[in-house]
């Protein structure tokens, strides 16, 4: 099996499951406690949480606030809807679906355009009672970065708050710019289950899951320190590996466009993350495709929207065709793919789709 859909979530690093291991019940049987417990079990659980908020927070810009949540999804939905009521909320048309149909749901959304190559400039109006402008950093369909730094200083003139999804851009390039930032831990090889929202100091959100006023009143219900500590392992590595997975992934994409030379890519060949290629071949089967190459894992779009039988909101947006859309497949790679297992999928990819004429 060959794994290459690190845009849907990347396997768990060593590092990050030993970390979680001391705080399911650890080697003595004292890692189980409530981190909002007083006794002794409850403060070294507590400890473990603030330890992990420390490295989690090192890979954000200074000035800020961690809070934790159960997932990216949940830390936007507290940025967009705990932000502020009223206004409009501009997002790219790009945007995942946590931001785009939270903003819909709200009744306030403004869809902010991209050019073909898959980037939202600040060349364009946003409403006048704009309250909240989203712009995710690095796009994870196509891999596209967004100049995110243009976008804050364009939320700034318009008195507006600037929130960016950051799950595919925290622990790969530095994340900056932004009055709040949303993460996942999963897809920097934490766990499954855990995310975070920074928030830049002086922003006030109003708590939007009520029930206990943990996490400094902004996110009710039991933190689960195993979690959180992978979490934390898993930032400190990918901060200490930056450069070197970023060296690796460079390396693997120059041969991947070697290996699939005569796909076209979908998105900005420059401005972009090198571990996320979008491609399409005019005509092909993608159902097909995936169906003869199962010993190959990799996407034909967001894993959140697989099930759902449309062409890609992504690509429809850069100007793809329904047909173009469903032509595309998405490949990831990163920290634990291998030159050699890139090959071999290429060459399984290619043949499977050379056997059906495209």
């Amino acid at each position: 099996m060959i794994y290459l859909d690190y845009q849907a979530t990347t396997p768990l690093a060593p590092e990050a499951r030993d970390a979680m291991l001391r705080w399911l019940d650890g080697p003595d049987g004292t890692g189980f406690g409530n981190p909002h417990s007083p006794h002794k079990f409850g403060r070294m659980a507590a400890a473990a949480v603030e330890a992990a908020r420390d490295k989690v927070a090192a890979l954000f810009p200074p000035g800020g606030r961690v809070i934790f949540t159960g997932s990216a999804t949940e830390a936007l939905n507290l940025a967009i809807r705990g932000s502020g009521k009223g206004g409009s909320v501009s997002v790219s048309a790009i945007e995942h679906a946590a931001v785009l149909d939270t903003a819909e749901a709200l009744g306030t959304a403004h869809i902010l355009n991209v050019s073909k190559e898959g980037q939202c400039n600040t060349a364009q109006d946003v409403p006048n009672d704009v309250r909240l402008i989203a712009v995710m950093q690095v796009n994870n369909e196509i891999g596209t970065i967004q100049p995110t730094i243009d976008w804050h200083r364009k939320a700034k003139a318009n008195n507006a708050l600037f929130l960016i999804d950051a799950v595919q851009a925290y622990g790969k390039i530095e994340v900056t710019g932004a009055d709040m930032i949303a993460v996942s831990a999963h897809k920097l090889h934490g766990p499954k289950g855990v995310g975070a929202l920074w928030v830049r100091d002086g922003i006030a959100l109003e708590e939007q899951i009520t029930g206990g006023g943990q996490e400094a009143g902004l996110r009710s219900g039991t933190l689960s320190p195993a979690l959180i500590a992978g979490f934390g392992a898993a930032a400190a590595l990918a901060k200490e590996r930056m450069e070197a997975d970023a060296a690796h992934v460079e390396a693997l994409c120059g041969r991947a466009r070697e290996l699939f030379a005569d796909w076209t890519l979908n998105g900005s060949e420059d401005a972009r993350w090198h571990g996320n290629l979008n491609l399409r071949k005019d005509g092909l089967d993608v159902n097909r495709l995936m169906s003869e190459c199962r010993n190959v894992m990799f996407s034909a779009g967001s894993a959140c929207a697989s099930g759902s039988g449309r062409p890609s909101h992504v690509l429809k947006a850069i100007g793809l065709s329904d047909k173009q859309a469903k032509s595309s497949i998405r490949l990831g790679f990163g920290r634990y793919t291998t030159l050699e297992q890139l090959e071999v999928a290429a060459q399984i990819i290619n043949a499977a789709a050379g056997d059906q004429g495209v």
